[in-house]
This record gives structure tokens, sequence and C-alpha cells, in this order.
């Protein structure tokens, strides 16, 4: 009987086995001879294109924390091999036992995504399988090296820790950072091709004629691979600042609270700084879809989805309150940082009405009569802050406002002894007011020209805050090295206020994260591909903003509920805290050093 049921159980197998390899590998003119039975599926109660776009969201989302988090973990081990700092070398550990399980998650949702394409939309996987089949050919191989190499990094800790062995674990970290971005650069190409074919290509084009280097290099494929990579740096960041949040409202001893005070200072560090550099990637993104199809820029900007980007404002808004606001309260732990607290008030006026400008649409939604008292469509007060020449103001000004409380708390407790250190600071502060006139004033003078040049005069904004924000931390590292230091640095003694403040910082990017992911395919409208191949599904038609904010809302909910049953079991496989190696508590917040020891 255990026989029968045995090769029972064996000829089950094969015969799933075969279905499967069938089902994924069969030629795809009987594929295509299938799907043209089934032009779309279906999914119980949510609907096809709800399932697809969960899948698609929650599998982002983790991808974007995998590829995120072992830039960072690697910059972290190599700090500490060279610098000689255990702390950080821990840091980067804790920082790779969270990839383990979202790892994981991130192969799961992946697969669902795979099944629910194939089941719910053939047509459109067999036109993107026959196009990309060498590059999904190489994304799987690239993905089976990726994951043996996170294995081999993790497990390999503690055994390849001393000398050269040391040496052949950090080139592991620096290869899983090669995999995983070569594996984000295939996947955008995929994405990218649907939002921009080739000029060449239309709808009587066959997917074999379509040429496989100008499907995959297609126009916004860059613009997106710069794009994601700094998103991906923001939202690890974010997150692994969420976690040690977490672990600091759980700590039992003052040494586990500092560590995770110190870890997720980092987090918040990175994640700002990203953050500080985003808006230009954005900028740069948009200027290419406009290039590529006016069309597609104008649904964008000006069409019914310019009342979303009144929305990613309002969330851009909460990260930079926020962020300042983490940095601020941790001023309280750092002595000689009293001197600094008077002008956070002013920096805080700034920020609001920066975030005023940002938010304020250039049209109202206004009834007959509304229209009529305002005699026009146009708000006479509000229809000027609505414009572009405003809002980039706004943004860079803001962007200044936050890099100089980074620098206030960077500075908080070193007194510089370099001779020349008045004058450096005054170099400091003309630079920051240079590039605020400078922003003003083609903010101002974009009110005067046509709105093709007031574009340009976005370049010249963005590039005097980076020259200030570089020239500002080039001056600074030079004139802290020898500083005198104020007093050690009270790590973790923080009020847990503060510590919501990063998971509100982590749940504004995942939020944000999402709105853009619907932004970009939303552009698309009724089209799976750009003018290509058309969407004859119910669901065709791009959904409202309302309905959208809710399935986003589901996502980043779905999302947060597995990260926080990853963070328990984070904690379920970590040793007990070892006093002495978290945080050292003389370390000073630092600036591109993250946290060297005050004084040396």
């Amino acid at each position: 009987m255990k026989q029968r049921g045995a090769k029972g159980l064996r000829l089950f197998a094969v015969m799933s086995l075969s279905a499967l390899a069938f089902h994924l590998f069969a030629e795809v003119a009987w594929a295509q001879e299938i799907a043209g039975g089934r032009t779309y599926g279906d999914f119980p109660i949510v609907g096809g294109r709800v399932a697809v776009w969960v899948a698609a969201q929650v599998h982002l989302l983790f991808a974007a924390f995998v590829l995120g988090v072992p830039m960072f973990a690697v910059v972290a081990e190599g700090w500490g091999m060279f610098g000689g700092e255990a702390k950080y070398d821990r840091l980067a550990k804790e920082f790779t036992r969270l990839l383990l399980v979202a790892y994981s998650a991130t192969a799961i949702w992946g697969a669902i995504l795979s099944f629910l394409l194939i089941t719910i939309y053939p047509n459109l996987w067999i036109y993107l399988a026959e196009i990309f089949e060498v590059s999904m050919w190489i994304y799987v191989a690239l993905f089976f090296f990726e994951s043996f190499t996170l294995y081999l990094y993790y497990y390999g800790w503690d055994r390849w820790n001393r000398g050269r062995a040391k040496l052949g674990h950090l080139t592991l970290g620096i290869l899983l950072n090669v995999f995983g971005t070569a594996v984000m650069l295939i996947a955008n190409s995929w994405l990218t091709y649907m939002m921009s074919p080739p000029a060449d290509v239309g709808p009587d084009t066959a997917p074999g004629m379509v040429q496989a280097w100008s499907a995959f290099a297609n126009a916004t494929w860059m613009p997106i691979n710069i794009h994601r990579a700094i998103a991906n740096v923001v939202f690890g960041g974010a997150i692994v600042g969420a976690y040690a949040a977490y672990r600091f409202l759980l700590a039992k001893t003052d040494e586990e609270r500092a560590h995770y005070d110190w870890m997720g200072y980092v987090g918040n560090l990175i994640a700002i700084f990203a953050l500080l550099v985003l808006p230009f990637a954005g900028y740069y993104l948009g200027r290419e879809i406009y290039e590529y199809n006016q069309q597609m820029g104008i649904t964008m900007m000006g069409g019914f989805m310019s009342w979303l980007w009144i929305i990613q404002a309002f969330l851009i808004g909460v990260l930079f309150l926020t962020g300042n606001y983490y940095l601020w309260i941790g001023m309280g732990r750092i002595p000689g940082a009293e001197r600094f607290a008077p002008y956070t008030k002013y920096m805080l006026v700034v920020l609001i009405v920066g975030v005023i400008v940002w938010a304020t649409p250039h049209t109202m939604i206004a009834n007959r009569e509304e229209i009529a008292a305002m005699g026009g469509n146009l708000h006479p007060f509000l229809g000027v802050l609505g414009v572009m020449s405003a809002k980039n103001t706004a943004v860079n000004i803001m962007i200044l406002t936050t890099f100089l409380s980074f620098l206030l708390y960077w500075r908080a407790n070193n007194e510089p002894t370099v001779r020349w250190a008045r004058t450096g600071t005054i170099v400091q502060g003309a630079m920051f007011v240079i590039a605020a006139l400078i922003v003003v004033f083609y903010g101002v003078y974009g009110y005067f020209v046509s709105a093709i040049v007031r574009i340009g005069f976005s370049v010249y904004q963005v590039g005097a805050v980076i020259a200030t924000i570089v020239g500002v931390v080039v001056i600074n590292v030079f004139m802290m090295r020898g500083a005198k230091s104020r007093g050690a640095i009270r790590w973790g003694q923080m009020p847990p206020r503060s510590q919501y403040a990063l998971f509100i910082l982590a749940v504004t990017f995942t939020w944000l994260m999402g709105l853009m992911g619907f932004a970009r395919s939303g552009i698309r409208q009724h089209w799976h591909v750009w003018e290509v191949v058309r969407d004859t599904s119910e669901w065709a038609a791009t959904p409202a903003l309302g309905y959208a904010a809710v399935v986003i809302s589901a996502c980043v909910l779905i999302f947060f509920v597995l990260v926080a049953f990853i963070f328990w079991l984070g904690g379920l496989a970590e040793k007990p805290f070892e006093a002495g190696a978290g945080a050292d508590a003389s370390s000073s917040p630092g600036g591109p050093e993250l946290a060297p020891a005050a004084g040396d």
C-alpha cells in the first residue's frame, strides 16, 4: 500500500513539473494560440488589475529594500575594517540580517507577480517575453548568483573576519551590490519599454522585429535607473531607521538603547542625504518623459494627474519637516548644541512656508459661482504660487534649510581649532546666502519669460544648491580636523517621540514610492505599451486618485505588516546584546564620517 502511494506521489510530482515546464517554456507560437482564446484573466473580489497592482507594488517595495540596504552595509563594513572600529562591523552585520527574510519575501512576491501576469495578462506576457527573452534568462542567472552571494556574505561573517579573509568577505559584499544593481537595470528596461518604446515600434510591429538593445535602452531607461538607485538608498535608510526605532523602544539596557539610537541616526542620515538629491533625479526623469512624448508629459503634470503632485508635495513636506524635527531633537543629547537651538524656529518657518508654496495647486476645484467670484479658473493669489517657478524655488530653499540643520548638528559639539575657522564659517554662510539669492532670483525671473525658457532656470537653481552642499561639506571636513570636543554625546538619551519620527519617515517614504509608481504607470492610460499594445480589458481606464490612494494604502499596510514580522524574526535570530559592541558613548554625530570618536 505504501509502495503504491509512493508511486502515486511520484506520478503526481512528474505530472505537476511537466505541466509547469510546458507552461513556462512553451514555444511562443503555441503560447499565442492558447492565449488567443483567453485575452484577459480575472481575480476574485478585487479584480485582475488590482491583484497585479498590489503584487507588483509590494514586490518593488521589498526589492528597493534589498537593493538599498546592501549598499550601506558594505560601506559600514569597509569603514569598520579600514578604520578599526568594531561597531561599524556589527552595524553592517545587523543590516544584513534584515536582508535574509526580506530577500525571501522579495522572491515570493516576484513569483506571485509572475504567475498573476501569466494568468491575467497572457498576451502582454507573451509579447514582452518574445522581446526580452534573453534578458529574462540573464535576470534569472543573476538572481541565482545574488542569492548565493547573500548567503555566503551573511553566514561567512564570523568565519571570514580576519586579515585577507575579511577582505574577501568585503569583496562578496561588493559583488552582492553588483548583482543586485544589474538585476534592477534589467527589470527597469522591461517597465520603461512599456512607457517609452522606440520610435520605430508601432502597433503593427511584430515582437520578433523589435531590436533587443533599442527596446532595452529606451528613452526613459537611464532616468529611471538613476531615480530608482537613489530612491532605494533613501528607502533602505528609512526602513533601517524604523528597525532601529523599534529596537530602541524595546531596549532593556542603556547600552542597547545607545546602540540603536546611533543606528537610527545612521539610517536617518543616509535617508535624508539621499533625499536631498532625489528631487533632481525626478526632474531629469520628468524632462525625459516630456522629450519622448509631450502628450504623456502634459497628462502627467497638467492633466487629471496634476492633483497627484499636490499629494506628493504634502508627503515630501512631511519628510522634510520630520527629518529636521529628528535632527533638532537629537541636538538635545549633544553638549554645545544649545547655542544653535534659537535658530531652529526660523528654519521651521522657512520649511512651513516652503511646504505651503509647494503644495499650492495652480487651479482649484470650483463651481460656477466660485469661478465667477475669482474672475476665472485661476485664483488671483494661488494661481501665482501654483506654477513651477514658485515650486522649484520652494523645494530648493527647503533643501538648503535641511542641509543647514544637518550642518548645525554636525558641528554641535565640535570646536574648530584651525586658525582660519572664523573665515571658513563666514565663507560657508556666504555660500548659503548666494545660493538662496540665485534660487530666488531665477524663481522670480521665471514669471517674465516663456515656459520653455523657464524650465531651463531649474538647472541654475539646482546647480547653485548642489555646489553649496559640496563646497560647505569640503570646507567643514578640513575645518573640523583636530577639533576640540565640547563633551561626549549622550547616545540613547532620546525621548520616545524621536523614534516615532523615524516610523513616520519610513511610512511616508513607502507611501510616496507607491504614489510615484502609480504616476509612472498611469500616464500610459489605456495602453499596456504606449501607443503599441492597447489595453482592451474592462480595467483599461486609469483609476481616479481616490481609488488609487486606497489601493496604495493597502499596499503600504501589507508591506509594513510583513516588515514588522521581519523585525520580530530579526530579534529572534540575534544573540544577547554584548556590552561595548554598540555605539561608542563618545561618538560625535559626524558628517560624512557618520560617527567618529569626538576629540580624535
